[in-house]
C-alpha cells in the first residue's frame, strides 16, 4: 500500500473534495481520483458516496480513515527511529495565534537554536479552526491555542493555564481614574484591535452581541506589539491578554480601564493528537514553548 495515497486519501475526506484536495497537494484532479480508486482496489472497499457531484466519507471509510492516521503515526516513528545521528535533528511545525508569536520567539528562540542546531522551526500563524484541522491532517505537529478552553479525547493537552484579559488605554485616559465602567460608555470610544473571528476578539464580539453591543474600530492588525504601541499613542482602546500588555502598564505607558461585569472565558493550551508519534524533535520544542508560554 502506498503512503502518499493514504495522504491523499485523508485529504480528500477532509475537505469533502477531490478538487480541493488536488489543489492542496499540487496534484490533478485526475491523479487525487486513481489515487482513491487504486486504494479501495487494494483495500476492497468503497471509501466515499458519490452522489450529485458530492462525496462523503462510507461507514467503512471512516475507519479507514483513523488506521491512516495511526499508520502515519507509526511511519514517522520508524523514520525517527532508523536516524544514526546523536544530535536531536529534525522539522517541527507549530500552530499558533498571532498574538503569542512574539512572546514565544522574541527572546528564547535564539538560545534554542543554540542547544538544538539540527532542529528547524515553522510557525504557522492561524486562527484556532484552521490549527485543529492542521493536525488533523498531520499539517502541524503541535498547536499552541488562545481561546475557549477545549477538551476533546482526540487531543493530549501538554500544558494549559486561564489568562486574563483588560481592556487598556494610554496612561492618564479620562477612563483610567480607577472607577468601573459600563461597556456601554466604554464602545463609544476608538477601537485598535486584532482581526475579527480571532481567538480573544472573537470571545469579546459574542460577548458583546449577546448584550445587542457592537464596537467598529478604527483599525484591525494582528500584530500585539503594534497595537499596544497605538494604544500608548493615544489612538484608541484595545482589549488585550495581559501578558501582552504587563510591560506597559509596568511601564506607566498603558492603564488597564476596569469594565464592570465584562469578563471572558480566555485559555492558553498546547496540544497535539493523541495518534502523533512524540519525536525527539517535538519533545525538544514543546519543552521550549512550556519554558516560554508557561513558565
Amino acid at each position: 500500500m502506498d503512503i502518499k495515497n493514504l495522504i491523499t486519501f485523508m485529504h480528500v475526506a477532509e475537505k469533502n473534495s477531490f478538487t480541493k484536495a488536488a489543489k492542496i497537494l499540487g496534484y490533478s484532479q485526475s491523479t487525487v481520483s486513481f489515487q482513491i480508486k487504486q486504494l479501495e482496489g487494494e483495500l476492497g472497499t468503497q471509501l466515499f458516496e458519490r452522489i450529485n457531484h458530492t462525496i462523503a466519507l462510507t461507514g467503512q471509510g471512516r475507519e479507514v480513515l483513523k488506521y491512516a492516521h495511526q499508520i502515519l503515526k507509526l511511519t514517522q516513528e520508524l523514520e525517527s527511529g532508523m536516524q544514526k545521528e546523536k544530535e536531536v535533528t529534525g522539522h517541527f511545525r507549530l500552530a499558533v495565534p498571532d498574538s503569542l508569536c512574539d512572546s514565544l520567539l522574541k527572546d528564547g528562540f535564539a538560545d534554542f537554536r543554540i542547544r538544538y542546531p539540527g532542529i528547524t522551526l515553522k510557525i504557522i500563524a492561524t486562527g484556532t479552526e484552521e490549527m485543529f484541522r492542521l493536525i488533523n491532517y498531520n499539517e502541524a505537529d503541535a498547536i499552541l491555542t488562545l481561546d475557549n478552553h477545549i477538551y476533546n479525547t482526540e487531543y493530549v493537552i501538554v500544558r494549559e493555564e486561564q489568562v486574563r484579559m483588560h481592556f487598556v488605554a494610554k496612561a492618564g485616559h479620562p477612563l483610567c481614574t480607577g472607577k468601573t465602567v459600563c461597556i456601554e460608555e466604554l464602545i463609544k470610544e476608538s477601537f485598535v484591535l486584532t482581526e475579527k473571528g480571532m481567538s480573544y476578539r472573537r470571545l469579546m464580539d459574542e460577548k458583546l452581541a449577546a448584550m445587542s453591543l457592537e464596537i467598529q474600530p478604527v483599525l484591525e492588525v494582528g500584530s500585539t506589539g503594534l497595537i499596544c504601541s497605538l494604544v500608548e499613542q493615544g489612538v484608541g482602546i484595545s482589549y488585550l491578554p495581559d501578558y501582552v500588555t504587563a510591560g506597559g502598564v509596568k511601564a506607566g505607558t498603558l492603564s488597564y480601564v476596569p469594565v464592570e461585569g465584562f469578563e471572558t472565558g480566555v485559555w492558553k493550551q498546547l496540544l497535539y493528537h493523541r495518534d502523533k508519534w512524540v519525536s525527539p524533535q517535538m519533545e525538544s520544542v514543546i519543552e521550549y514553548c512550556i519554558q516560554r508560554e508557561f513558565a
